[in-house]
């Protein structure tokens, strides 16, 4: 069983690895940034997809049945996040591209993953940790894609940015709470998932408050914008044309 698991996280970081590779071929001008983020997307919404899937219909329910055996569906969810989370921590100390927050929120999440694939119970919680942490991950990539083709600051960036946070606080922030308040309550779970969860709820209220200052700067950059543009037309209005310089 447990060589069964080992390869199927190699395969699957095999396939994760194979993938970026053929993106550096394909995408030769762009840069190994974009080939990775290429993965990123890809896996954010396969893990979205499938751990919702589980979390929502084929069960069981993370809230009530925390600490419940593994499933075979949920074995192959984790082990194909395992694998992604592997071949990213490996890339982002490799290229030195991500501060500590999000290396430990890699590790944080291998080894939370790899603890419950040993164990044989509570993939149903991080399956849903997953789910809350990859959920925001698409439209987080597609932020930076558009920054890259120039087209961040359009209407579809703003749109891209205010499903962002509502996404990451309804869910990430809102629904993880509920999560991590029915696992800290269950006896079932180990306490070392426990002690997990709470870590990986702390970095997601971390970089919460980054988002909360970027909400912020946006919306008063917004909001100053506006008011330019309202005292332009008033004078406009009152003047009756433009004066000439």
């Amino acid at each position: 069983m447990v060589a069964t698991m080992v390869l199927r996280v190699a395969f699957s970081l095999i396939g994760w690895f194979s993938l970026y590779t053929w993106s550096c071929h394909w995408f030769k001008g762009r840069t190994y940034e974009w080939s990775c983020r290429l993965v990123t997307l890809t896996h954010g919404v396969l893990a979205t997809c499938l751990s919702g899937y589980i979390s929502f219909i084929d069960g069981p329910w993370p809230m009530s049945y925390p600490g419940s055996p593994n499933t075979t569906l949920q074995v192959h969810a984790l082990c194909m996040s395992l694998g992604y989370f592997l071949f990213d921590l490996g890339w982002c100390v490799y290229f030195q591209a991500e501060g500590a927050l999000m290396l430990a929120h890699h590790t944080v999440s291998i080894l939370g993953i790899t603890v419950s694939l040993a164990l044989g119970e509570s993939a149903a919680e991080v399956n849903g940790v997953i789910f809350g942490s990859e959920i925001t991950n698409p439209l987080l990539q597609a932020r930076w894609f558009l920054r890259e083709k120039g087209l961040y600051h359009t209407l579809t960036g703003d749109v891209v940015d205010f499903f962002f946070v509502v996404l990451f606080t309804g869910v990430r922030i809102g629904v993880g709470a509920w999560l991590m308040y029915c696992v800290l309550m269950s006896p079932k779970p180990k306490w070392f998932i426990k002690v997990g969860g709470v870590i990986m709820y702390t970095v997601s209220w971390v970089f919460m408050i980054s988002i909360c200052r970027f909400a912020r700067r946006k919306s008063m950059k917004k909001y100053h914008a506006w008011r330019s543009r309202w005292s332009k037309e008033m004078n406009l209005n009152t003047n009756g044309h433009l004066k000439d310089h």
